[in-house]
């Protein structure tokens, strides 16, 4: 398997910041696109089991109603995609089971052999933690998601801009969200930068690393 070298993965994550300006007549190609989808469908997460949906909003009319639930953020209408990361809600014992059985599916075994597993998650998240700690560790998981999606499309040379300005309860509603079971968390728009957003040359700011860094 080839790899980029530490250069090149540095100069990409470099390269890379929270895109403000957004050019709204450059858009992410399907095959670009495609390959972002199937990098958050590949993102790790606690037990393999992606309380998650992506909800990828392509309809210029509902991108409308979401800017103004984020307070008027150009990057919801001018980026070329917008994706909304939602968390499952009151995750049980029924998404556990279902899990399980997909990887019974896939890798091809019973799923009476993954009791054992299927034990454990049970224990650890559904049983150990009440419905709020099963939210907010549903919501937690998306992050992961998130940084994923981030760090990909540098690599690709595609802008992104994470945003958690957005008034969630509009978001939910606008996206239907409970209905379905799930709630926004956190929301990623993609593209291209404008030639006009200076924060595309201004110095990072990062805090020394020996402030960030703890060797124990």
């Amino acid at each position: 398997m080839n790899s980029i070298n530490r250069t090149q993965l540095l100069e990409r994550l470099n390269w890379r910041y929270a895109t403000k300006q957004f050019d709204p007549n450059r858009k992410i190609n399907a095959q670009d696109w495609a390959t972002l989808e199937d990098v958050l469908h590949l993102t790790p997460s606690s037990g393999g089991l992606q309380p998650w949906k992506f909800i990828v909003v392509t309809d210029p009319a509902v991108r409308e109603r979401l800017r103004a639930a984020s307070y008027g953020q150009p990057q919801i209408t001018d980026a070329s995609h917008l994706v909304v990361f939602a968390s499952k809600d009151n995750f049980g014992e029924a998404d556990v089971d279902a899990h399980i059985q997909n990887i019974a599916n896939v890798q091809g075994v019973p799923a009476e052999n993954l009791a054992q597993f299927r034990g454990m998650l049970v224990g650890g998240i559904v049983n150990s933690m009440n419905e709020p700690a099963r939210n907010a560790w549903a919501r937690n998981q998306t992050y992961i998601a998130l940084g994923n999606l981030l760090a990909s499309a540098a690599l690709l040379g595609i802008d992104a801009c994470p945003m958690e300005g957005f008034d969630r309860a509009k978001y939910d509603e606008i996206l239907g969200l409970k209905a379905k079971g799930y709630s926004s968390a956190v929301i990623a728009a993609l593209g291209y930068r404008a030639a006009t957003d200076g924060y595309a040359v201004a110095p990072k700011v990062c805090f020394p690393k020996e402030q960030v860094f703890l060797n124990i």
